[in-house]
């Protein structure tokens, strides 16, 4: 038989329990068509020699914002690896300011209060853009930061006039006028005046995001928000954007994209009675191919918990008078996921805070009460902050949460001050999930965190923030169970595991080839790991040396 490819003289960990492991891999058609002696004796179009280096099945990201990810490596880098002082952002921004013209405006992204010591501000905006317009997004995306110009692009003349918006905060002075700090659906007061974004920046931004993901081994991942500029994705014309990245030949991972729920409606009568809601056409999860499908629908019912916007139970170990809040009405989030839900589409609620979980699963059970769905396999998006109990309800109700290992290491010192040493024992739990029986994907929500599954993997097992101090270390988990997170468990998030996740015949020849065996190495040290190459299909997407 002659093949595609034949990938030999490798030590590939398949997650197949009947073969767990193989030395040659065999494509046509995209798919595995065998191992080993299932592939003795053929020839192929393309042999590449593996030099012995350890391969596993191709990493999914469960939850990353690629095309927002992409546009932020387009942008003003802001991390506190960059700009680790408030004073070095201010001058980010004037060096930055200095390079463009008079009237363009300044965007950067990444940076975090709680590690340069405040939020900027438009005053001293001002003082660094000269007369620029400024939008910068914090590491969280779930509030920014504008200038004097940026709000008046917007209509505020003066930062004057801003109004108050339910799910949303505006940051005052003592004379109600805006500082400049704007959180959750508040954002959209500035934003509005630059988004929609041009398809082609969208597409610029996703194969930006593209490239650094198959740097990192990813062969899959799932955009959790698309379409809906005033909360999350670029605008309207959003899957536009992707088709033609795909057509064009710039997105190489397989995606799963997620409409914003926002932009579902009522499509009244379809016949028989019957009434429809969702996207017009009928489309709904599901829809399209192995390159790019719709999956669920988004909806963020909280905040942050590092912004201090997540919804919560009880006050913050910080701050005991807030207990964040809900981005939208109770009584609507129950009814639009109720329709969401009768009319076929899976649900992916983000629900930090343990107030807005039990709110959420109010609503799951709710809807499969009225509407008794087989599998829907609903989606509680980072599920961050959760009772025993709330394990047991997720896991009875068969929803699978999707929490994020990258936040230890980046972002978990923050988490550890909001909650405080006690309720942070419950922060991000991973190994809980796994033995009341959920199934645990992998994801990074890059670009909040670095999109890179191997750090997300070494902070699974590590679970050491940037301080050093253990968050919650009873919830870490093996490296052979955060290996299948971020291949099978992501791929069952999806409702792909009949094709993706494991090496074996029939599967997607997807894979990602490693420096070394992640499963054998010093736990502590799997963060230096490299990818060396990542196939998609059969096809090599990025060599950085390691096929011959």
């Amino acid at each position: 038989m002659h093949l595609d490819a034949l990938f030999t003289n490798g030590r590939f960990t398949t997650l197949d329990a009947e073969r767990p492991a193989a030395h040659t891999l065999g494509v046509f058609g995209g798919r595995v068509v065998g191992l080993d002696e299932e592939v003795a004796g053929c020839t192929a179009d393309l042999v590449h020699d593996l030099g012995g280096a350890p391969v596993v099945p191709g990493f999914n990201d469960a939850h990353q914002h690629l095309s927002m990810r992409g546009r932020r490596l387009l942008q003003l880098d802001l991390h506190a690896r960059t700009a680790p002082t408030l004073r070095a952002l201010y001058a980010a921004v004037r060096e930055r300011a200095a390079r463009l013209g008079p009237d363009e405006w300044i965007f950067g992204a990444g940076y975090d209060q709680n590690k340069i010591g405040a939020h900027p501000t438009a005053e001293a905006l001002d003082e660094a853009a000269q007369g620029r317009p400024v939008w910068l997004e914090h590491v969280s995306c779930h509030m920014g930061v504008a200038n004097t110009a940026a709000f008046a692009r917007a209509g505020f003349t003066g930062r004057c006039g801003v109004p108050d918006l339910d799910g949303g905060h505006v940051e005052r002075d003592a004379d109600g006028r805006a500082v400049g700090l704007l959180q959750e659906t508040a954002q959209h007061l500035v934003t509005r005046a630059f988004r929609p974004s041009p398809a082609d920046s969208i597409v610029a931004a996703i194969a930006a995001g593209n490239d650094q993901g198959v740097s990192e081994g990813i062969t899959s991942l799932t955009e959790p928000g698309i379409a809906a500029a005033e909360h999350v994705g670029h605008g309207p014309a959003d899957l536009h954007a992707f088709h033609r990245a795909v057509r064009e030949g710039v997105l190489s991972i397989r995606t799963t994209v997620m409409p914003y729920m926002t932009v579902l409606h009522d499509m009244g009568a379809v016949g028989d009675g019957a009434t429809w809601f969702g996207l017009d056409l009928g489309l709904r999860s599901g829809f399209g191919d192995d390159r790019l499908k719709i999956g669920a629908t988004k909806i963020a019912t909280d905040g942050s918990l590092i912004g201090r916007s997540a919804h919560m139970c009880c006050g913050y170990h910080d701050e005991p008078d807030n207990v964040g809040f809900l981005q939208f009405d109770e009584d609507w989030l129950r009814h639009t996921i109720g329709e969401a839900h009768r009319c076929g589409w899976q649900i992916a609620a983000h629900a930090i805070g343990d107030a807005a979980i039990d709110i959420v699963l109010d609503a799951f059970e709710a809807a499969q009460a009225a509407h008794p769905r087989w599998d829907a396999r609903h989606r509680i998006e980072h599920f961050a902050v959760a009772s025993d109990q709330q394990v047991r309800r997720l896991v009875a109700n068969g929803v699978v949460p999707v929490p994020q290992g990258r936040f230890v290491s980046e972002i978990g010192d923050g988490m550890i001050t909001a909650l405080g040493p006690q309720r942070a024992e419950h922060c991000y739990r991973m190994r809980s999930l796994l033995e009341a029986g959920a199934v645990l994907p992998g994801s990074s929500d890059a670009p909040v965190a670095h999109g890179s599954p191997l750090l997300g993997i070494h902070d699974m097992i590590n679970r050491r923030t940037a301080a050093g101090a253990p968050l919650a270390p009873a919830e870490a988990v093996t490296p052979e169970q955060a290996l299948y997170a971020y291949t099978v468990g992501s791929a069952y998030a999806e409702h792909a595991e009949d094709r993706k996740g494991r090496l074996s015949r029939g599967m997607l020849a997807d894979f990602a080839v490693l420096s070394d065996d992640l499963l054998s190495v010093d736990p502590g040290r799997i963060d230096t790991l490299t990818v060396g190459a990542t196939v998609i299909g059969g096809r090599v997407v990025h060599d950085a040396g390691a096929l011959g």
